[in-house]
């Protein structure tokens, strides 16, 4: 059996890969406590929209009328919002490890990503990831969200690159193997060491 060829692209995740979670349980948690809401309600009605606001069905001011705002508070959308956007913070060592690897070897770099339209927005300038990155292939636009296998067909077709020459990192292990089934390689991310002492052994 030949080897695998040398990737010349890499598929990437962003929340708890090139950044921080955006908007997962831990940070409904925090809000939770800095908003005192009540924590069943909300999370009853964040898995209720969730899946409408990632897919790109419904916009940040729905989500948050059917999960915070559909009673009366003490607080502001504005205030609810800005804490939201806090939520976000860099993965310094990878996102430089995707630069130099980026300049190094030539590679294109999509994002594929699971994540709600204004969220993803923000995270994509605050962090400067379209300096980075060459496409988004983010749930709010493309309206699917893995683990759908389609996510990674659309991606595939978009990358135009043979899918033996792509490797994808990914910190869910449920989408590692949707991927892996399709036949894309793919690093299951667990720390900056691991991921780039990986991609060093076939890059």
């Amino acid at each position: 059996m030949s080897a695998a060829p040398v990737p010349t692209c890499l598929f990437l995740d962003i929340g708890g890969v090139l950044l921080s979670n955006g908007w997962d349980l831990p940070a409904r948690q925090r809000a939770v406590a800095h908003f005192r809401l009540d924590p069943v309600e909300l999370e009853e009605r964040h898995h209720l929209a969730s899946g409408a606001y990632e897919e790109g069905r419904i916009g940040l001011a729905d989500y948050l009328d059917w999960t915070v705002f559909h009673r009366e508070r003490d607080f502001t959308r504005a205030q609810f919002q800005q804490f939201m956007r806090a939520q976000s913070t860099a993965n310094p060592a990878m996102l430089e490890l995707m630069r130099r690897l980026k300049l190094r070897h030539g590679l294109k770099l999509v994002v594929v990503s699971n994540e709600g339209r204004e969220l993803n927005a923000h995270r994509i300038r605050a962090f400067q990831l379209d300096r980075l990155v060459d496409t988004f292939v983010s749930s709010c636009f493309v309206h699917l969200r893995k683990p759908d296998p389609d996510i990674f067909r659309l991606a595939l077709d978009l990358a135009q690159t043979p899918v033996r020459q792509i490797v994808y990192i990914e910190n869910t292990p449920m989408f590692v193997q949707v991927a892996e089934g399709l036949g894309i390689r793919s690093i299951l991310h667990t720390t900056w060491q691991s991921t780039r002492d990986q991609l060093a052994a076939i890059l």
